[in-house]
């Protein structure tokens, strides 16, 4: 059996956002396990390219050999329905869906509407399905006309860190996520200044680039609000390890989340968190490890964070908690001997 696929992605791979890094990760195991891994850009813009990004990306993804299996990244794939239906029965495409591309934060009613219908008719095209999360599994079979058999869970992998120290001085929160309204980084910020009392500093990592509107907003928010010295928009950084294993509280108050990697990242770290229900979040943080509030509820947001500020005992609890449950997630290379057995099969 040939151990050759195509990887097609939109924009740019490097980006530090879990969708890319859960690409870059499966690409690097996937050729780990021996599979010959091409990669083929899409272009930028998606999930609303340019009409001529649109064809570009069509004719190098029809391009490709007969009986080929291209695995496509669901934020382009799930505008390319017409070309799926077109090229179904020649290539083996598999669909890979971080989450529904009308579910994303801020989407008007009618891109909602379109997006919907462009996705559902592009999954039907496609050999196999695979997602983040057994939400988006649940998601994609009561909204997008999914057989349940057709999809495959593989869960992001985590890798192993030793337990945060915590902060030096004042209690050190952190955040990371791009700065755009689906992070609810602004909620987070209007709850701080609810417990401005308090000893703290906030940290917040995350692109400021992809939504410069957002970004621009949030450091207006942190300068009205009297903040600026207590919370640092770090930007985008090469290796947030540091920052994780120095926090006594990784808070994030995302609206919604087709897994939400970076809650991993805080369990495999042992930290204690402070996040909404939303998506997939409460299948990620178990109650003995997390406070969850309802989205976009800034006081209930705020009162989590001082109980855990203030609590050192519960703190703790909920810190070693973490650090069982992050001792329990799967790693890369099982994320990618899943996605590998689902290539096999098509084959």
């Amino acid at each position: 059996m040939s151990r050759a696929l195509t990887f097609a992605y939109p924009g740019d791979l490097a980006l530090k956002t879990g969708g890319y890094g859960y690409d870059r990760r499966v690409i690097e195991e996937l050729r780990a396990l021996g599979w010959t891994v091409d990669l083929l850009p899409l272009g930028e813009g998606f999930p609303a390219p340019s009409s001529q990004t649109l064809a570009n990306a069509e004719a190098a993804l029809s391009a490709l050999p007969d009986r080929r299996p291209v695995l496509i990244d669901g934020l382009a794939y799930g505008v390319l329905d017409a070309w799926a239906f077109g090229e179904a029965d020649r290539l083996q495409i598999i669909a890979l869906v971080h989450h529904p591309l009308a579910l994303e934060t801020g989407v008007s009613p009618k891109d909602q509407a379109r997006l919907r219908a462009s996705e559902t008719r592009a999954l039907a095209a496609a050999r196999a399905i695979i997602v983040t999360s057994p939400m988006t599994a649940r998601e994609l079979t009561a909204n997008f006309g999914v057989a349940a058999p057709r999809i495959t869970v593989a869960l992001p992998g985590t890798d192993a860190a030793p337990p945060a120290s915590g902060g030096e001085g004042r209690f050190a929160i952190l955040s990371v996520g791009t700065l755009s309204p689906r992070k609810g980084h602004d909620v987070l910020i209007a709850a701080l200044k609810r417990i401005e009392r308090l000893d703290w500093t906030a940290t917040i990592i995350g692109s400021r680039t992809l939504d410069p509107a957002t970004s621009d907003a949030l450091e207006r928010q942190i300068a009205d609000l009297g903040l600026g010295t207590r919370i640092v928009l770090a930007g985008e950084i090469q290796d947030p390890r540091p920052a994780f294993a120095s926090a006594d509280l990784f808070a994030l108050a995302s609206r919604y989340e087709g897994y939400g990697m970076v809650f991993a990242e805080a369990l495999a770290h042992g930290l204690p968190i402070v996040a909404c229900h939303a998506g997939a979040v409460p299948e990620v943080v178990p109650p003995s490890a997390g406070i969850l509030v309802p989205v976009d509820d800034v006081e209930a947001f705020a009162a989590a964070l001082a109980r855990l500020i203030e609590d050192r005992d519960e703190r703790q609890r909920r810190a070693e908690a973490a650090r069982e449950a992050g001792a329990l997630l799967p790693s890369w290379r099982d994320t990618a001997a899943i996605i590998a057995a689902v290539l096999e099969t098509i084959a």
